[in-house]
């Protein structure tokens, strides 16, 4: 399937070495934030579970809540982002964001009610569906102006702001701090910084954001429904649903399945959390630089081979210690799958915008199927044995991987 058209744009002014710069901090600032934001949510489940007193397919019911939210934001954020430009859309979804949160806190500490936190993670999922596409979208149009890989990276400082927040949810469960005011504490920080850092994204006309002067709202959506159609986005959109998966039955489900299934305490259980994050942030640190040496295909294979055997230990293992090592490999496999995939939708600048926003639809399914299917497998299975889904759906993703091959390497190979 060709790409969609649009009339040429007028060329932009090329942003100094220091925009440049600039706008990669402004970055980094943005996905650490968010990543502070889910990491602080995410630790602080198993206290919303007992504050509900919830069963683990009714948490995984209110855990469904928050990838409704993002799921209504992911087939216009994309459109949203060429329409707004990536710092207005940020700064606007980070707002939702703060909101979402606010409201999930309170509702479960001041009212305990299940509809109304259920109500502030559709707006928190909201909002940072809609952060995702257009931070992605602005990290592609850096990454491509730096000519080195460094997505990943943002994805790592992601990483490290969900490890801080499994810290400070930590310390807050073990001094007994309230839900709510941790969560309202967040969400002024969070939306704070992310304001701070909008202001210093690449202008609009070089941000692979801006419309054509002559785009009309007809002409966006031909262009968003084309994408649809393009095989290789779609395949690209399978892998992230996966690696998705892969991320997200850790972030949803490991602190309450260490609780359940090895008998931890919450503060141990949020620790156990912690370990996720570092292994991904690792990977995705260091990642980079295998990504620029080996490329795409060998580095992904061999971290999803790492998922595999990590998830596996974590489950299987009669050890405590060598489950919670099985956790970091989890962590440092599943680190690469979802930004790489990002910069494979983004690979072409033309059409970034709408690829990215489809690719995170499809990729984002995965927290919309996740939560129930585990909860319901908890319920029958026990929480920690449900986690073997994870290595049982790796498997085959192998076969996706050459896919994510850049366009002009593929072009390349075929003519030699």
């Amino acid at each position: 399937m060709s790409a969609p058209t649009s009339r040429p744009v007028a060329p932009a002014a090329a942003p100094s070495a220091n925009a440049v710069l600039l706008a990669r901090n402004g970055v980094a600032v943005t996905f650490t934030l968010n990543g502070l934001a889910v990491g602080s949510w995410f630790s602080r489940v198993p206290a919303v579970r007992e504050a509900l007193d919830l069963s683990a397919g009714r948490l995984g019911l209110l855990l469904l809540a928050m990838s409704v939210g993002a799921l209504l934001a992911m087939p216009t954020a994309g459109l949203l982002a060429q329409r707004l430009g990536a710092a207005r859309t940020v700064t606007l979804a980070t707002g939702v964001v703060a909101v979402g949160l606010t409201v999930a806190g309170l509702g479960a500490t001041m009212t305990g009610s299940f509809a109304v936190v259920a109500v502030g993670l559709v707006a928190f999922g909201y909002g940072s569906g809609a952060c995702d596409v257009a931070m992605n979208v602005e990290g592609a149009a850096v990454e491509r102006r730096l000519g080195r890989t460094i997505m990943p990276r943002f994805h790592a400082g992601w990483s490290l702001g969900s490890v801080a927040g499994a810290a400070l949810g930590a310390a807050a469960a073990r001094f007994d701090v309230a839900v709510g005011a941790h969560l309202v504490a967040v969400a002024v920080v969070v939306l704070t910084g992310t304001v701070l850092a909008a202001r210093t994204y690449l202008p609009r006309g070089v941000d692979s954001t801006g419309d054509p002067a002559d785009a009309t709202p007809a002409a966006r959506r031909r262009a968003q429904l084309a994408a649809w159609r393009e095989p290789r986005t779609l395949l690209i959109g399978l892998f992230v649903l996966v690696a998705a998966f892969t991320e997200g039955a850790a972030n949803d489900w490991l602190a309450v399945a260490f609780i359940d299934g090895r008998d931890l305490s919450e503060a141990a259980g949020a620790a156990v959390f912690a370990v996720f994050v570092v292994g991904m942030t690792v990977g995705r640190t260091a990642g980079t630089v295998a990504l620029d040496r080996w490329g795409r295909v060998p580095v992904l294979s061999g971290t999803i081979g790492l998922a595999v055997v990590g998830a596996g230990l974590a489950v299987l293992a009669g050890s405590g210690p060598v489950a919670v090592v099985g956790v970091a490999l989890w962590g440092l496999g599943a680190s690469l799958g979802f930004p790489v995939g990002m910069s494979a939708a983004a690979d072409d600048e033309a059409h970034a915008a709408v690829r990215v926003s489809v690719v995170a639809v499809i990729g984002y399914t995965a927290f919309l199927g996740g939560p129930p299917l585990l909860g319901l497998l908890g319920d029958e299975v026990g929480t920690l044995r449900a986690l073997l889904v994870v290595p049982l759906l790796l498997l085959p993703t192998l076969l996706l991987v050459p896919v994510l091959r850049p366009p002009h390497a593929v072009s390349s190979a075929t003519k030699n």
